[in-house]
Parts: structure tokens; C-alpha cells; sequence
């Protein structure tokens, strides 16, 4: 009887033990099934934004809080401006590349992120809601995977005022899903653009050239403005902080770079004697050789390439301004801005360089920087809306020389 009892009581313990047991692995097995259910959720946000560590953490949270302010107007209420996508710290004393660019030339940021050492702003254009979006999720890519990005870039968007730019739905997949490097997000960025056309032809808006000029330029006291899709020589950088570290004699000169232009982009000039090995086979021209001779002409090429080779940059000879030139230049100080007025095709760059000459500057040639443009430029095929545009700004540009006699009315110069 006690025999029995004993048996009893070890099968009950042993029925309750696996009673647990199962009771345990019930809960076991739920668990995972959340855990996987969370994964299966997370991994769906992570197509869009891929797990990051803090710094760009910090990076998504500035892009989210340039976005939701919703932007402002700029002064003519043609256009939303959004500052700030990207920011980073910089020496007041520095010397930053400003440039603009539609979206689809983005992928120029490749080359002058290796070519220019230094600080980077970069104002960029959207036509449509569609281009907007796709610049967010770009800066987002960008930032994410490019280190240099998130040290050296700061970034800016412009688009038509009747639309907003807005962080996009996490969940809604996208074109730089799953991307894991930097390289990556600019071979696929490469494989969607259609670069080449800076300028929002067909879609009735003007290209704002010289607002996104103001905006890359904006809080820079030494800076240089080009176009995307020019690279500048190997080291020019460096050679620019130390020369302008050594003396503060430089208020009131625009120290002008050279700009170039190349016939094949394929390997691009790192110095001097390679440019001129090029220059001398004829892969590479004066920039806007075949388009506006004059407007580069003053620059002297052909005493230029004759100079003496220095190991130091330094300014090499004086240029007296003289119209239609329009330099590239890096200068300090109360340097004129970009008017704004100047869209899309013709004199936007010519006329901030006559008002510089006006205020007083000094054009002084670099000796051994230069800036060399992708391709050659020729001269487009006749489209109505870029005639149009051209003879608005010729118009204007006349009013704009009038305007500088009463804005600098003690000046000796005049354009």
C-alpha cells in the first residue's frame, strides 16, 4: 500500500514537472515569435534607413529637423529654401568649396570629395515633389555611408514654393534600400540620374542659380563658388589655407583660379604639368573656349601656362576686370552676393563679377591652382524657353549696371 502511494506521488511529480516543462517552452516559443515578429518590423524599417551608429543617429535627427520647419520663401516667393539638411563645423578662416547642383548631378560630390580637402556646401535643386523626396532620402544615403559626407558637407535644398520636402515613410521601400557603402549609393545613384542638365527645362521652372550660389556661400568667409561638375587641382586646398595663413593681405583680391575644360573626363588632371601635357595635345581648353571666349579671356592662358613652375601658390599677376569676364575666384571679407534676380541662362555669374570689380576688388591670377570642367562646352542646340531667359537677363543686366552707379556712387569703376 505504502508501495503504491510512493509510485503515485513520483508520477504526479513527473506529470507536473512536464506539465512546466511544456508551459515553459510555450513561452519560450511565443517569445521567439514576438522577437521574430519585432525583426520582421524592424527589418522593414531598415530597408529605408539602415541601423547606423550614433553619429549618424545625430545626422537623421538634423535632416528631420531641417524638414519639419517646412522650409522658408525666398525673396522673390518663387522658391522654398530648407538650410541645413546637412551641417558641419568649420574654421572661420577656412576656405570652403561652395556649389549647387540638381539632384541628378549629385554624383559629382564622388570626385570633389576626393579632390577638395577642405570644407564642402552644397545648395541642391529640386523641380518636382518627386525630386524633393528623392533628395532626402539621398542626403539620408549619403550621410549615412559617406564619412567624409557627415565630416566636411553641409547641405542645403532648394525646390519650387508650392511644394514641401518631407522625410520620407520609412516603410515605403525606395531606390537606396539595403544600400551598405558609399560607394554603393553612388553607383546607384549613377544608374538613376540623368545628369548633365543642370537647368529644369520642360517643367515651367527656371533654375535658381544664383540663389543656390548665395545659399552654398552663406556663413563662408573665404570661399570658392564653382559649378558640380568642375574638379579642382590635387592639394588646392591646403596650398590656399597656407597662403592665406601667412598674410592678411588679401582683403579686397579675388584670387582667381584658372578654370579648364576637358574633352574626356576619364582621368582628370591632379597638377600643373599633367594639365598642360593635355593642354598641349588639345584634351584640354580654356573653359568656354567653344561657348564665350570673352567671358574667360581676361584670364591670360596663354601667359598663364608660360609661368615658371613653383612648388608654392601665390598670386602671379594682376588682371583689370574687364566685361564679359567671369571669373572663379576665392575671396574674403564683404564680397557682393549673387543676384538673385539672374535665372537659369545667361549673366548670373558676369554680373557679380562686374560688381565686385565695381566695390573695389582686385583680380589677382593663382599660379599654379586650376579648375578643370567634365567635357567641353559647346553651344547648345536653339531652345525657346533658354532664348527667352537669356534676352530677360541681357535686359536685366543692362538695369543691373544702371543700379550699381546708385548703389556705389563714389566708385571710379564702372562695368
Amino acid at each position: 500500500m505504502q508501495m503504491s502511494y510512493a509510485i503515485r506521488c513520483a508520477f504526479y511529480q513527473l506529470l507536473l514537472a512536464a506539465l512546466m516543462l511544456v508551459a515553459m517552452l510555450q513561452l519560450l516559443y511565443l517569445s521567439l515569435l514576438s522577437g521574430l515578429h519585432g525583426q520582421e518590423e524592424q527589418d522593414q524599417y531598415f530597408e529605408f534607413f539602415p541601423p547606423s551608429p550614433r553619429s549618424v543617429d545625430q545626422v537623421k535627427a538634423q535632416l528631420r529637423t531641417a524638414l519639419a520647419s517646412g522650409g522658408v520663401l525666398d525673396a522673390s516667393g518663387d522658391y522654398r529654401v530648407y538650410r541645413g539638411l546637412l551641417k558641419t563645423t568649420m574654421d572661420p578662416n577656412d576656405v570652403v568649396l561652395a556649389t549647387h547642383a540638381s539632384v541628378d548631378n549629385l554624383l559629382h560630390l564622388s570626385g570633389l570629395l576626393e579632390r577638395w580637402e577642405g570644407p564642402l556646401s552644397v545648395s541642391v535643386f529640386a523641380a518636382t515633389k518627386e525630386e524633393a523626396q528623392l533628395a532626402t532620402v539621398l542626403t539620408y544615403a549619403l550621410s549615412s555611408h559617406c564619412p567624409d559626407m557627415r565630416a566636411r558637407v553641409a547641405m542645403h535644398l532648394v525646390c519650387p514654393s508650392r511644394y514641401e520636402a518631407a522625410v520620407p515613410d520609412p516603410r515605403e521601400p525606395g531606390e537606396f534600400a539595403l544600400l551598405r557603402s558609399c560607394q554603393e549609393v553612388f553607383d546607384k545613384l549613377a544608374r538613376v540620374a540623368q545628369p548633365g542638365v543642370n537647368y529644369a527645362l520642360g517643367t515651367n521652372v527656371s533654375y535658381p542659380n544664383n540663389l543656390l550660389r548665395n545659399l552654398a556661400r552663406e556663413g563662408a568667409n573665404y570661399a570658392l563658388v564653382i559649378d558640380v561638375d568642375m574638379v579642382p587641382s590635387e592639394g588646392l586646398w591646403r596650398s590656399l589655407r597656407e597662403m592665406l595663413d601667412q598674410s592678411k593681405q588679401w582683403a579686397g583680391t579675388a584670387l582667381v583660379v584658372p578654370a579648364f575644360e576637358i574633352r574626356r573626363a576619364r582621368r582628370m588632371p591632379m597638377n600643373k604639368n599633367e594639365l598642360l601635357q593635355l593642354y598641349q595635345v588639345g584634351e584640354v581648353r580654356p573653359f568656354y573656349y567653344g561657348l564665350c571666349t570673352p567671358c574667360q579671356a581676361p584670364t591670360n592662358y596663354s601667359r598663364w601656362v608660360n609661368l615658371p613652375e613653383e612648388t608654392l601658390l601665390r598670386p602671379a599677376y594682376v588682371v583689370p576686370w574687364q566685361d564679359p569676364w567671369e571669373p572663379f575666384y576665392v575671396a574674403g571679407g564683404k564680397v557682393p552676393t549673387f543676384d538673385e534676380r539672374f535665372r537659369q541662362y545667361g549673366f548670373n555669374r558676369i554680373s557679380q563679377a562686374c560688381e565686385l570689380h565695381v566695390a573695389g576688388f582686385d583680380f589677382e591670377v593663382l599660379n599654379e591652382g586650376f579648375l578643370v570642367h567634365k567635357g567641353f562646352k559647346e553651344v547648345l542646340k536653339f531652345h525657346p524657353q533658354k532664348e527667352a531667359e537669356n534676352q530677360h537677363n541681357k535686359i536685366l543686366y543692362r538695369q543691373f549696371k544702371q543700379e550699381l552707379k546708385a548703389k556705389y556712387p563714389d566708385s571710379p569703376r564702372h562695368c
